[in-house]
């Protein structure tokens, strides 16, 4: 069995985004799972999940959590069920992640669900920044661990999206539970955002 103790407002490694954060303590071996893979598989989603890109400008290279320079580390691919506004991934967690003994960090399954739930807001036109996150750690999670994410809109309160997301196993074992609230961006802040992209884009060209 595994005890929680509390991290509250920040865990390590957070800036803008509060967290609060849940964290099973082992206090036996039986907690850990074996490792699965040190090397990310090729995904197999249900035959009804649509490969979805959420975000208006595509998958940005350096991206923490999904871009290319992260591959190493994590891999997540996203996708949607037809007439349905919940977004869908499959993740991998690799060696890189890993904070307790062959345990993935709390901190690589928190920006996982982070970046859903960012995610679900963007892929259903609602622009927006994190403000706060709460995560629920159920399991501790095996390095090499394939899983899936799913989150989605709870509600909408004028800018206030309030977002639930979850970690799973292919069977359904939920390992992490996220609850967040993200802030809708005025139009200002979204093209300034953008603006900034481009010309990072522009520097690092050669």
């Amino acid at each position: 069995m595994a005890r929680f103790v509390s991290l509250s407002p920040a865990c390590p490694g957070t800036s803008a985004i509060a967290v609060a954060c849940k964290i099973p303590i082992m206090q036996n071996a039986s907690d850990v799972a074996p490792s699965v893979s040190d090397r990310a598989p090729d995904f197999a989603p249900p035959p009804d999940w649509i490969p979805a890109d959420p975000f208006p400008a595509g998958p940005a290279l350096h991206s923490f959590v999904s871009g290319t320079a992260a591959r190493d580390r994590t891999r997540v691919a996203y996708f949607r069920r037809a007439e349905s506004d919940h977004l869908h991934a499959c993740v991998w967690f690799g060696p890189s992640t890993e904070g307790p003994p062959d345990s993935v960090h709390g901190g690589a399954i928190a920006a996982v669900l982070d970046e859903a739930m960012g995610a679900v807001c963007w892929m259903n036109r609602h622009p927006v920044v994190g403000a706060r996150i709460t995560i629920n750690y159920r399991h501790m999670v095996p390095l090499g661990f394939s899983g899936r994410v799913e989150s989605w809109i709870d509600h909408i309160e004028r800018r206030k999206c309030f977002i639930t997301s979850r970690l799973t196993d292919e069977s359904g074992k939920v390992y992490a539970e996220g609850e967040a609230l993200f802030i809708q961006l005025t139009p200002e802040q979204i093209d300034a955002s953008m603006r900034a992209r481009e010309q990072r884009k522009l520097r690092s060209t050669p």
